[in-house]
C-alpha cells in the first residue's frame, strides 16, 4: 500500500494557534505513518488559493487529501477542483454550506471540523462578567473584517455579557502586531487616555498580548500602571502560549480551543483507508482557562 500524503494549509506562521495546528498534525502524521506538508499563506487569501491550486494541478505534488484553515472565504472553487481530482477536502474552524453539495458526487472524504464558535463567544462573555462585576467599558479587539468567525464570536459574546458592560471594538488580524497596532491607534485619539476602561479583550491570545505590550510601551508613570493593572483576556489557549501567559500573569484568562487539525487528519486517514465517508461536520468544545469559578462567580 502506498504511503498517503496530505497538505495542510494554514493562515500564518506568526499566530500561535496556527503553529499549534502544525505541531499537532506532525505528531499525528508520525503516529499514523503518513506524510504531511504544511504551507502557510502569509495571511493572504489569494496566495493561499494559488498555493492550493498549484498543488492540485501538479501530478507530482498532488496529495491524497487537503486540510485547510481558510484565510478569508471558505475556498469553495478550490474545494471543487480538489474533489474533482479525487482529493479529500477538510475545512478547519469554519462551517461550510457547500460541503453538502460536494459530498453528493465525491468518493473522497469531504467534511469540516470546527470548535463551537457560539460557545467561544459565550465563554468570553462569562469571563467578562466574572471579571467586571460592576460593569464598565471593555475594549474588544476583533479579527479581520469579513471573517465569519469574527462576527459569530462577537454576536454570542454580546448576547451573554451583562447589560452594564459596554463594548468598544477595535480591529486586528490575529497577529500580536495587529493587537499592538490597534491599541497604538486608539491611544492617539484625543479622549482615549481619559477614558475609564475596565478590561481589554481580544479574539485571540496573540492580539491580547500585543495590546498589553502597547499599553506598557506607549504610556508612562501612573498611566502605565493603570493600564497594566487591567484584566487582559484572549482566546485560543495554546498550552505553550495562551495558557502559559495566563500562568505567568501576562493574561488574566483565555478560552482553550483544542486544535482541530489533528482530529481532521485522523478522520481523513481513516476514511481513505476504509473507503468510507465521514460525518459532514464535527464540533469540538472549548473551555475557559482558568475555569470560570476561579475568576469569580458571575452575578445572577
Amino acid at each position: 500500500m502506498k504511503k498517503l500524503k496530505f497538505l495542510v494549509s494554514l493562515i500564518m506562521e506568526e499566530n500561535q494557534y496556527q503553529r499549534l495546528h502544525a505541531s499537532v498534525v506532525r505528531d499525528v502524521a508520525g503516529r499514523l505513518g503518513v506524510d504531511v506538508q504544511i504551507l502557510y499563506a502569509g495571511n493572504d487569501a489569494i496566495a493561499q488559493s494559488e498555493q492550493l491550486l498549484n498543488t492540485i494541478h501538479s501530478p507530482a505534488t498532488r496529495p491524497d487529501g487537503i486540510i485547510c484553515a481558510p484565510v478569508g472565504t471558505t475556498l469553495m472553487s478550490v474545494a471543487k477542483r480538489a474533489v474533482e481530482s479525487g482529493i479529500g477536502w477538510a475545512v478547519l474552524n469554519r462551517e461550510c454550506d457547500y460541503i453538502t453539495d460536494l459530498r453528493r458526487n465525491s468518493s473522497a472524504p469531504v467534511f469540516f471540523v470546527t470548535p463551537d464558535q457560539s460557545e467561544i463567544g459565550r465563554l468570553q462573555g462569562r469571563q467578562m462578567e466574572a471579571l467586571c462585576t460592576r460593569g464598565g467599558l471593555i475594549l474588544y479587539i476583533l479579527g479581520p473584517a469579513g471573517n465569519p468567525i469574527v462576527d459569530y464570536r462577537r454576536s454570542w459574546m454580546l448576547t451573554t455579557k451583562p447589560a452594564n458592560i459596554q463594548v468598544r471594538t477595535l480591529t486586528g488580524d490575529w497577529s500580536e502586531q495587529s493587537g499592538y497596532k490597534a491599541i497604538s491607534g486608539w491611544l492617539q485619539l484625543r479622549t482615549s487616555r481619559a477614558t475609564a476602561v475596565n478590561l481589554v479583550a481580544a479574539q485571540c491570545d496573540d492580539m491580547a498580548l500585543g495590546a498589553k505590550k502597547a499599553f506598557e510601551e506607549l504610556t508612562e508613570g501612573e498611566e502605565r500602571t493603570r493600564w497594566a493593572s487591567l484584566p487582559f483576556i484572549g482566546c485560543d489557549g495554546c498550552p505553550e502560549a495562551g495558557q502559559e501567559w495566563v500562568r505567568r500573569g501576562l493574561l488574566t484568562s483565555t478560552v482553550v480551543i483544542p486544535s482541530t487539525a489533528g482530529p481532521a487528519l485522523e478522520m481523513m486517514v481513516r476514511a481513505i483507508q476504509t473507503k468510507s465517508q465521514l460525518p459532514e461536520s464535527t464540533s469540538i468544545a472549548p473551555a475557559s482557562f482558568p475555569p470560570l469559578e476561579k475568576l469569580g462567580r458571575p452575578s445572577l
